[in-house]
């Protein structure tokens, strides 16, 4: 009888085990189905789902609670810079119509296939700025009339159209310009360059004259120079460029043709480099020969072809249509 009460009591201990054995291991598994949310977090960290297929490790939930809505705020970009010249409108350009020369395509349509062929040349401009630190451009063609003037204003419109770059033209052609008459400026009410150096209580700031609505400002000639050979070899005329490349970004000079005149062999000095503008149909290859003979060609950061009439190539989806790049009458 002790034997079989020592069996039994060995049984009941076996089944005990055997049942907390099987009780563990159900605690275990529910233990495995439902994790307990970890240790440092709080009591309402439990409400935030575990599993987040769509979430990287890198950007839980709580990172996001770290940086709150204000601080977002401040990331956006700030207001336009109260001095920044808007963006013409078609009113603009409609007021435009008949007070500047209709081929001025950057102020009067800069949404025009002409149009962004001067942004082309504002980009190899921009690149050359920021890599070679070039600032002051002359303009110049062999001969008169092959559009120098049109480029030059043209050009200066692509570059304004960013409102942080501060552009600047000066009419340093003293001996026939046209760059008033194109912009329809009263070459009679500006100083202009005349004005600053017989006067040297000028400054530039005080010679220069904005050109609203568009982002860049004009030097004019003034009156015209009995001797503006003269005028040019003026220390004084360097000193003002040497100022402008110190406020602006780009200045850009309508200078004097190459071939017929020394003008801009004497300005070359102060200039960074130059565009030579080739009349399509007009420019002689010798001229143009003569005219880079002129220059040191280190100087000569590339041509213009101007006054191409050939169609442009199919521009997104639009048909072909007739298309006279950059005309002038004359320069």
């Amino acid at each position: 009888m002790g034997k079989y009460f020592k069996a039994l009591e060995q049984a009941e201990r076996e089944l005990a085990l055997r049942q907390e054995a099987q009780r563990r291991a159900t605690q275990a598994e529910t233990v495995a189905a439902v994790p307990a949310p970890p240790r440092e977090e709080t009591p309402h960290a439990a409400t935030v789902p575990v599993l987040r297929p769509t979430t990287q490790a890198s950007e839980p939930a709580p990172v996001r609670q770290r940086f709150p809505r204000p601080a977002l705020k401040e990331r956006r970009p700030s207001p336009t810079h109260p001095q920044e010249i808007p963006a013409t409108t078609s009113q603009d350009s409609t007021d435009l119509q008949g007070r500047v020369a209709e081929q001025l395509v950057s102020l009067l349509n800069p949404a025009s296939f002409g149009a962004e062929q001067y942004r082309a040349l504002r980009h190899k401009l921009e690149e050359l700025h920021k890599n070679a630190k070039l600032t002051v451009v002359g303009v110049s063609s062999p001969e008169a009339g092959d559009g120098k003037t049109i480029t030059t204003l043209n050009l200066a419109g692509a570059l304004a159209q960013s409102p942080a770059t501060r552009v600047l033209i000066v009419d340093a052609d003293l001996r026939g310009s046209s760059m008033s008459e194109c912009l329809g400026l009263d070459r009679a009410q500006g100083r202009g360059i005349m004005g600053a150096i017989l006067n040297p209580e000028l400054s530039l700031k005080d010679v220069v004259e904005p050109y609203p609505p568009f982002n860049f400002s004009v030097l004019q000639t003034g009156r015209r120079p009995s001797s503006p050979y003269e005028i040019l070899k003026s220390p004084r005329l360097v000193r003002l460029l040497t100022e402008a490349r110190e406020q602006y970004d780009y200045v850009l000079l309508d200078m004097p043709p190459l071939v017929p005149l020394p003008d801009c062999s004497v300005i070359g000095p102060a200039v960074d480099g130059f565009l030579v503008v080739v009349g399509a149909h007009k420019t002689k290859a010798k001229h143009l020969t003569a005219a880079l003979s002129v220059l040191d060609p280190t100087t000569v950061i590339g041509l213009v072809f101007n006054g191409d009439d050939q169609a442009p190539p199919r521009y997104y989806g639009r048909p072909r249509r007739p298309f006279r790049r950059g005309l002038s009458s004359g320069d």
